[in-house]
């Protein structure tokens, strides 16, 4: 699993920056803020699965970089805009300051705005036809809009001055993080040309997604007092929970998700690894 998953992200991390646009001279600075949040690297998980459901659905991984390109363009963005002071106030993202401290806050909302611009661009400019092209837009368009990630964000927004139940904070996650790891694994089956598989994907990917973002949730609450949620007070599904019950539950949509899996005709040892060890992650 290491190895084709690492594979994967090196390959990815290889390409990636390619598909930034150049920015004119006199107005370079964007391009640099844009190369500077997605140089901040983290696990590349969307990219990583967007290529391996391809490969698993019988295309070629590599083939599928532009469309895990855009998934991480709209994820790197949406990271960008949750540290503006208006929304999270986070002056620190992955060790490094965050975008509106290294470039101040227009410049780190213009940069968020391009990356999400731009992203469309990747699609639209591959090798794919124009069936793929078209639909991948379309998904990634409905899983980072307002029913999808967007709408997670408002939730969570409004989850600032009040404590949301665990049936909100579920709909918050299933748009928030689980939408975009949804539009990986479809736009890895669009590369593939198997658009029956999509519904098995969809499945995955939201208790993937589910699983994942509970396993932060643990994590922050670990952490403590250096984390911004936990001190800030958001309903977590720790604090709903507690830690035990927590942990059960993020056991639960993981084996949902590796059950899910079954269901493919491909190789999935691969995908059924790395679901596990997001499961084991420390960090």
């Amino acid at each position: 699993m290491k190895n084709i998953m690492e594979q994967h992200r090196l390959a990815f991390e290889e390409a990636v920056m390619s598909f930034v646009p150049k920015a004119g001279e006199t107005y370079k600075l964007i391009e640099d803020a844009m190369k500077y949040s997605l140089e901040a690297g983290g696990k590349r998980v969307r990219p990583v699965l967007t290529m391996e459901f391809a490969r698993v659905c019988g295309g070629v991984s590599i083939s599928a970089i532009p469309f895990a390109a855009a998934v991480e363009f709209i994820h790197t963005y949406s990271l960008i805009h949750d540290d503006l002071p208006c929304m999270d106030n986070d002056d620190m993202r992955r060790g490094k300051p965050s975008s509106h401290i290294k470039f101040g806050e227009a410049n780190a909302l213009l940069a968020g705005d391009a990356l999400l611009t731009h992203a469309f661009s990747c699609i639209a400019n591959s090798q794919f036809d124009a069936k793929q092209i078209a639909y991948a837009v379309k998904e990634l368009a409905d899983y980072a809009g307002v029913n999808g990630m967007i709408g997670g964000q408002v939730v969570d927004l409004a989850g600032e001055d009040k404590e949301l139940g665990i049936d909100e904070l579920f709909i918050m996650d299933k748009l928030k993080t689980a939408a975009l790891i949804k539009s990986a694994c479809v736009l890895g089956c669009i590369a593939a040309d198997r658009y029956d598989n999509i519904p098995v994907a969809v499945e995955f990917a939201e208790n993937l997604g589910l699983a994942f973002q509970i396993i932060d949730d643990i994590l922050d609450y670990l952490e403590g007092e250096s984390n911004s949620d936990v001190v800030s007070g958001k309903s977590t599904y720790v604090s709903l929970l507690g830690i035990e019950n927590a942990k059960k539950m993020a056991d639960k949509y993981t084996n949902d998700a590796l059950n899910s899996l079954s269901k493919l005709d491909g190789d999935t040892a691969n995908l059924r690894d790395f679901t596990v060890s997001l499961l084991n992650r420390q960090s």
